[in-house]
């Protein structure tokens, strides 16, 4: 059995921590952090590109010459209005401090260039509705790949009670010019009420990776390669933050054929 679940064991400080090394992977590391108010971390200096996510609560960000005081503006990510997050180049040491209770993704992938640190604003993230019938989901374009970056894209998605995600089912593990690029993604799950649960299968053509999980609040999904859809269960509303990174940062990718239909005007019957 492949190890793609990271399961949430903690309610305070660094609560999960994926990284290329942990992963069997070469590119995405993500970590989420659970600060009190007035509580700080400090991010290194080092090779990674990194992009931090108010997943919930107010913070300030000291990062080379920028500081910027006191941002967020959602309590919870079920707000379901745009998060405020921070882009840092590689060699960048930052400071984040909690202004109040703070839930914090810090994404990161290997960065290369001589992008400047800079603050993404709520109005600056493109807000979508992708989907029809029981495939519908609010999308958060945080930073995609028409948005500066070395590797890191960066999404949030929404997906009401009893419907299905990241589906048709969709693969991006083959480098194919024009048509699909590789990239290792996770997925950072939340639900409301926060008891509640989705699955989420990943499996390949062949299937010789074939898991199906069940996902709790704070979990966070693996995807090495293989489609990854996501059913939610009545009752229960998902959220999740999606980081992925590869060689070339474009999100292309391949609907599996048997169900790709449901693209089309013949869905829902």
């Amino acid at each position: 059995m492949a190890n793609l679940l990271s399961t949430c064991t903690s309610e305070s400080g660094n609560i999960q921590h994926i990284s290329p090394q942990n992963a069997g992977w070469e590119y995405v590391g993500f970590d989420v952090w659970q600060l009190k108010a007035g509580e700080s971390i400090t991010l290194p200096s080092d090779e990674r590109e990194r992009c931090l996510v108010l997943v919930a609560g107010l913070a300030s960000v000291k990062a080379a010459d920028s500081f910027f005081y006191r941002i967020g503006q959602r309590m919870s990510p079920f707000e379901r209005i745009p998060a405020y997050s921070v882009y840092l180049p590689h060699h960048t040491e930052a400071k984040v401090t909690a202004e109040t209770d703070l839930e914090l993704a810090v994404c990161s992938a290997p960065g290369f260039g001589d992008l400047p640190v800079r603050l993404i604003l709520p109005q600056e993230v493109g807000v979508e509705h992708r989907g029809k019938g029981r495939n519908q989901r609010l999308v958060h374009n945080i930073l995609p790949d028409s948005q500066l970056a070395d590797s890191l894209l960066v999404v949030e998605v929404y997906t009401n009670e009893g419907d299905t995600s990241s589906w048709p089912a969709h693969k991006h593990d083959t480098a194919v010019e024009g048509q699909e690029t590789y990239l290792e993604e996770t997925y950072y799950h939340r639900f409301n009420p926060p008891q509640g649960f989705c699955l989420q299968r990943v499996y390949t053509d062949d299937r010789s990776l074939d898991e199906c999980m069940a996902v709790y609040n704070r979990d966070v999904v693996k995807v090495p390669k293989g489609y990854h859809p996501v059913a939610t269960i009545a009752g229960y509303d998902n959220y999740y933050l999606n980081v992925m990174a590869g060689p070339l940062r474009k999100w292309r990718f391949t609907w599996e054929e048997n169900h790709a239909w449901i693209n089309s005007p013949d869905y829902p019957r």
